[in-house]
């Protein structure tokens, strides 16, 4: 069951939005501190984000991104036009409800669509072969970079050199090579092909700045400790210490790459922002230790079951009063799923050729109901977190 959420105790935050972003632009709490000489940015930085290292590099990412906009939006309207005709042409109504089955055999041999699907895979295939091979070519430098910066501070850093992977972390999720645990420059890879999936958008960290300004507040205002779960690059994470100054702030993230980016990005902006290398699911963190708990597109990229073990652990570190706030999409006010047969081939294609191997079990989660399960009290008219929604869920641990 959903209730009504407050929302006065979080207007602050939400209002604030423009001053935080700027506070943040300025740099962290603390003067820069990777070594002298270990730093590689050879083409300095725009603000907070580090150039990439050529003009022939950045260049080609540019065009890229461009191609990438014109596929997600031109191109992918033209797309669905012609699915209409195609569906129609079959004797079917195209707003039906289809199975995915269904759609596939609709839909697989419209050209139109067939090229919008080969366009968007191949420029992102495109683009990670340019990243991987630049750090790659230049391993020395890229690694020392990193490994200078893994025990200095502000924030801590905690890798788990023996740590066991589970299967489903081990997926190449959105095709990067290695995924996540797979290659050492995951978080550079990340980092910098998520530039060109924003489609030019996040250069900043805009994007992550507005999902940490939304999170709303216990009811009581306090905020002590809190924890982002599955930080990738702990973008994010870095924005929720710049709006929580005086608090602890954690995140903890399963590929050992991506915090080792994150903390070294950290450090040399200065923030005192700590990361774990550890599981959602099972963070080692002491029950009751948090006041808020939140993360961003981490459950799509999980089997639904894992979720479920997520929502619990969520729930376990959070103290009485504390809040979880998942942000994701179908977190919020455009949840409800459309099964025409253009949205089961888009979540087909996503699932097939984006290597997203849980998002379709996600959309099959009740993700309110699941929660609840767990122990949550459920509101699903907090601050809207995912963009274009208007408002979202989160789950109140009970006092």
């Amino acid at each position: 069951m959903t209730h009504s959420f407050r929302r006065r105790s979080v207007m602050a935050g939400t209002a604030g939005l423009a001053s935080t972003a700027a506070a943040f632009l300025k740099g962290g709490t603390a003067d820069a501190a990777l070594p002298k000489g270990t730093d590689v940015e050879p083409r300095g930085s725009n603000g907070m984000f580090e150039r990439l290292p050529s003009l022939d590099l950045e260049s080609s990412e540019q065009f890229l991104t461009t191609l990438r906009t014109f596929v997600n939006r031109e191109f992918s309207r033209s797309a669905n036009r012609s699915a209409a005709k195609t569906i129609a042409a079959k004797g079917k109504d195209p707003l039906a409800d289809y199975t995915h089955a269904e759609a596939i055999e609709l839909l697989k041999d419209d050209p139109m669509v067939a090229m919008r699907t080969a366009m968007w895979q191949r420029l992102q295939m495109h683009s990670w072969q340019n990243l991987r091979r630049e750090f790659h070519n230049n391993y020395d430098a890229y690694m020392s970079e990193m490994d200078a910066a893994d025990n200095i501070g502000p924030g801590k850093l905690e890798l788990n050199a023996n740590f066991d992977y589970p299967e489903h972390v081990k997926h190449e999720i959105h095709m990067q090579p290695g995924g996540y645990v797979g290659d050492p420059f995951a978080g550079h890879l990340y980092y910098y092909l998520t530039m060109n999936f924003q489609e030019g958008r996040d250069f900043q960290d805009e994007r992550h700045i507005a999902r940490a300004a939304a999170v709303p507040l216990p009811a009581d205002g306090k905020v002590k400790r809190v924890l982002e779960l599955g930080c990738g690059t702990g973008r994010m994470t870095m924005a929720l210490k710049n709006r929580f100054p005086d608090a602890e702030v954690w995140g903890v993230e399963v590929g050992a790459p991506l915090i080792r980016y994150g903390h070294m990005r950290a450090v040399d902006r200065g923030i005192d922002v700590n990361f774990r290398h550890g599981l959602a699911e099972d963070t080692k963190f002491p029950d009751g230790h948090f006041d808020i708990v939140t993360s961003y597109i981490l459950h799509h990229e999980a089997p639904a079951e894992i979720s479920r073990q997520i929502f619990k652990e969520a729930y376990r570190v959070l103290r009485p009063g504390g809040l979880y706030f998942p942000i994701d999409l179908m977190t919020g006010s455009s949840r409800k799923r459309t099964a025409s047969a253009t949205a089961r081939y888009s979540e087909w294609i996503q699932y097939r050729w984006n290597h997203e191997a849980f998002w379709i079990e996600y959309f099959d989660m009740n993700m309110p109901k699941e929660m609840s399960a767990a122990g949550f009290e459920m509101h699903d008219d907090a601050p809207p977190g995912y963009p274009n929604d208007k408002a979202n869920i989160v789950g109140i641990k009970p006092a």
